[in-house]
């Protein structure tokens, strides 16, 4: 039967212990903050940036967004980061990538203070993901991608597994929290061919598409009782919003999938909020 993976409900019932969290954390008279730079007004981060400010409103912490413009120079930013890094009310930072080709990213998101560092945004927070360094905190979309998994009790032991996307953001961090899960991983990316990606996805327990193109994984990549992640966000030509995979091509079969909108993003700013929770309680 083909079911739909609701990422609210998972989101819901983390939310849940959150906000208890929170409510402890402001007894003692520390306000969880989270701030938010973007740089623009790329669509995805915007529609990022919508999720947290919901979570953070249900969760009870303090958001302030960061909006920056597209010319703005090295040295500013480089202030911007500095800034936040000196300000003990700010418990976490977000800043939304890819930065413009004008700004040096690799060493703006590294100024970054690593104990603020709530999306394994600095070269200290993305090793800990390989070494298994407990220290510092995943990527939110990767994490959000097995809490998605593990909330809907799927196997992870033992099973194919496919994740196709090899960015540092998503793809090889969520293949690495995978493995840890004893999962059999193949990663698959865009100068993998087409017969082979085809071949790897229908062998495939379960696809995590973390690529950016809509469309990427149709119906020559699924077969019945197989499960789905979806972590792309991209806008068709109506300006809806719509994931990697051809949803209505996946309909056709007996399978799980997350929807977009409501699957992976909704538990992606709830992860967020629960790393910078976790970094106010360490103070």
């Amino acid at each position: 039967m083909f079911r739909t993976l609701s990422g609210k409900e998972v989101a819901a019932t983390l939310t849940e212990n959150l906000k208890t969290r929170a409510d402890a954390l402001k007894a003692k008279g520390i306000e969880p903050r989270l701030d938010i730079l973007r740089v623009g007004a790329n669509d995805s981060d915007l529609a990022y940036e919508r999720g947290a400010l919901k979570r953070a409103e249900k969760v009870g912490v303090n958001v302030v967004v960061h909006q920056l413009s597209e010319d703005i120079s090295q040295a500013e930013m480089e202030a911007e980061i500095q800034s936040l890094n000196e300000n003990k009310d700010v418990h976490g930072v977000l800043m939304f990538r890819p930065l413009p080709k004008s700004l040096d990213e690799k060493k703006l998101a590294n100024m970054l203070d690593p104990n603020k560092d709530v999306d394994s945004m600095t070269d200290a927070s993305i090793t800990g993901v390989f070494t298994d360094d407990q220290k510092g905190f995943p990527p939110c979309t990767a994490e959000a991608a097995v809490a998605i998994l593990k909330h809907y009790d799927i196997p992870l032991e033992g099973k194919k597994l496919v994740v196709i996307g090899r960015s540092l953001v998503i793809g090889k961090p969520v293949a690495m929290l995978l493995l840890k899960e004893n999962a059999t991983l193949t990663i698959c990316h865009s100068r993998t061919k087409k017969e082979d990606m085809e071949k790897y996805c229908k062998d495939a327990d379960i696809i995590v598409a973390a690529v950016g193109h809509a469309n990427t994984v149709n119906r020559n990549h699924m077969r019945d009782g197989q499960c789905i992640i979806d972590v792309g966000i991209n806008f068709n030509e109506e300006g809806k919003m719509v994931g990697d995979v051809n949803f209505d091509d996946a309909s056709e079969f007996d399978l799980s999938i997350t929807p977009v909108p409501g699957g992976v993003g909704a538990v992606t700013s709830t992860l967020l909020m629960k790393h910078l929770i976790e970094g106010a309680e360490k103070l």
